[in-house]
């Protein structure tokens, strides 16, 4: 956009601090992008149930990814705003002066699947969710403040405040604690209706709100960067720091998927359905989240932990020479399994796959199943199976449609972004799954270009986040096939069916597994015997 200054172009940094990686992006109020950079991090397993990061690094990746966008920036481009995105359920623990005693915890850490089976057999779970629109599961911060406050007193009182890893990055920033509505709602500790934090839930963590961030608006623009870091950073000493958002609500604005019945599906590593709507609205039955995204706009859905990681561990499991061969034929590192999976026809001669590899989040939200291949004969091949998987996974997003609806959201339109979604295949399934067209938009980044719709919002750039859906360009509009879309109706009540049947088992395999290693381990140094 050209503002009152000749040649002057205003653009907004979105910034999204994903799980394994932080991309920050460029944007003017056109949703063109003038530049980009993307800083990545690993994301540690040291122990079973454990999926940790280390904020200090994380941190660094923001800052290194923000100064490379400014100094790539064209010249006359202002940044008016930076604007925040970031992956959800995280928590650090940190001292007085702003050290972690913790890593930074995951949303797919599971270290407190104890907490949260209590919580939900008791009937309290479902209580908390009603209140404050979070399921009850390990991943949320609630059940992890009560894991520590358990497992680890001494360490869960040492903690001045505890934190997501967005709150870290801006506190490294500007100095202060604040936490949106957005990443709040998605904590277990906030109270939709009131917008503050929920005293039991309070009660249940072991912390007061005075060991939390100051609660703000999503739109929130009222941070500056402490002089040393905007001199580091390349950026106006008085630039707004837009507190943000969760990546999940930032992703439907990111898409155009901003009015009641347009919903965003998203796949990655995981994947995610969520609709937006104009008031918290809860699920009785706890099969969907509610989280912020504005004061007046909220985002009912559900995540699965398994998306793409699934088919990519189907072709290192089932066809290693075709995940080899992919970067000779140019392709992305899966297509050539794609090829091989596309080989078969949908439903794959009545093989079906529980894809939960990662264990599992919605519409079940319990981190007990494994996966699972179930109408497996000698008659299936490997292209059954890593094509089973690509099914499972789509079929996984259609029951969190389902209890959507279920819940009483309407969805008559499916938008579509994630980089599995370069695959025909993939477009095709998940279409026919769904039982509907679905859309394609064409290259946005998602969170970050909607962390920058907010930004634009909050100062002014754009009137309304409504300004998205005319910003959006839609590539490609899939449309299903008839006779496949019967072919997976027809199975979809196997999967729920399948889930209910296996899971004593799955539970019975989890007690079994700390005595029940992968590998074998190295034998101990035989001992040599004492002289008498």
């Amino acid at each position: 956009m050209l503002n009152a200054s000749a040649g002057v172009i205003d653009v907004v940094l979105g910034v999204d601090l994903g799980t394994t990686a932080t991309k920050v992006v460029a944007f003017d109020v056109h949703g063109q992008e003038h530049a980009s950079s993307s800083a990545g991090y690993p994301l540690l397993e040291p122990s079973p149930g454990e999926a940790v990061q280390d904020p200090a690094e994380i941190t660094a990746a923001a800052l290194r990814a923000i100064r490379a966008v400014t100094a790539e920036l064209p010249p006359g481009a202002v940044v008016r705003a930076v604007s925040f995105s970031s992956a959800l359920h995280s928590l650090v623990g940190v001292d007085a002066d702003g050290v972690a005693l913790t890593p930074s915890i995951t949303w797919a850490d599971i270290r407190a699947n104890k907490q949260a089976d209590r919580l939900r057999t008791s009937g309290k779970g479902l209580e908390l969710q009603l209140r404050t629109g979070t399921p009850t599961h390990p991943m949320s911060p609630l059940t992890k403040l009560m894991w520590f406050r358990e497992e680890d007193p001494e360490l869960h009182a040492r903690v001045a405040t505890w934190a997501g890893i967005k709150e870290v990055v801006v506190h490294a920033l500007t100095g202060e604690w604040v936490t949106d509505h957005s990443v709040a709602s998605a904590t277990g500790l906030f109270n939709l209706r009131s917008r503050s934090w929920d005293r039991e839930a309070l009660e249940l963590a072991g912390v007061g709100p005075e060991r939390l961030p100051r609660l703000v608006a999503t739109t929130y623009a009222g941070l500056r960067p402490l002089p040393a870091v905007a001199a580091e950073l390349g950026l106006p000493a008085d630039v707004p720091l837009v507190v943000g958002g969760g990546d999940g609500p930032l992703a439907n604005l990111g898409i155009g998927a901003v009015k009641p019945g347009v919903a965003a599906c998203s796949v990655g590593t995981s994947g995610a359905l969520r609709v937006v709507v104009e008031s918290p609205s809860v699920d009785p039955q706890g099969r969907v989240f509610c989280y912020a995204l504005t004061e007046d706009r909220w985002a009912v859905g559900g995540a699965i932990t398994n998306g793409g990681v699934a088919v990519r561990w189907a072709g290192d499991t089932m066809a290693p020479e075709l995940e080899e061969l992919a970067p000779e034929l140019g392709d992305s590192p899966v297509e050539p399994v794609l090829d091989l999976a596309a080989s078969v026809p949908p439903g794959c001669g009545g093989l079906v796959m529980l894809p939960y590899l990662l264990s599992e989040r919605a519409p079940h939200w319990t981190s007990v199943p494994s996966a699972a291949y179930v109408g497996l004969t000698r008659a299936h091949g490997r292209a059954h199976l890593v094509r089973a998987t690509l099914e499972g996974i789509c079929q996984q997003l259609a029951l969190v449609l389902d209890s959507m609806r279920a819940a009483g959201n309407e969805v008559h339109e499916v938008r579509a972004t994630g980089g599995v979604f370069a695959s025909r295949l993939w477009r095709q399934t998940l279409a026919d799954v769904l039982g509907m067209p679905v859309s394609f938009a064409k290259g946005h980044e998602g969170s970050s270009f909607g962390a920058a719709l907010l930004g634009m919002q909050a100062v002014g750039l754009v009137e309304s986040v409504d300004a998205a859906e005319a910003l959006i360009e839609i590539e490609e509009v899939v449309a299903p096939d008839p006779a496949a879309v019967s072919v997976y109706a027809t199975l979809r009540p196997l999967y729920s069916e399948v889930y209910a049947a296996l899971l004593p088992a799955f539970a019975r395999i989890r007690e079994l597994e700390e005595s029940l290693p992968l590998a074998y381990s190295e034998p101990a140094e035989p001992q040599e015997l004492a002289e008498d």
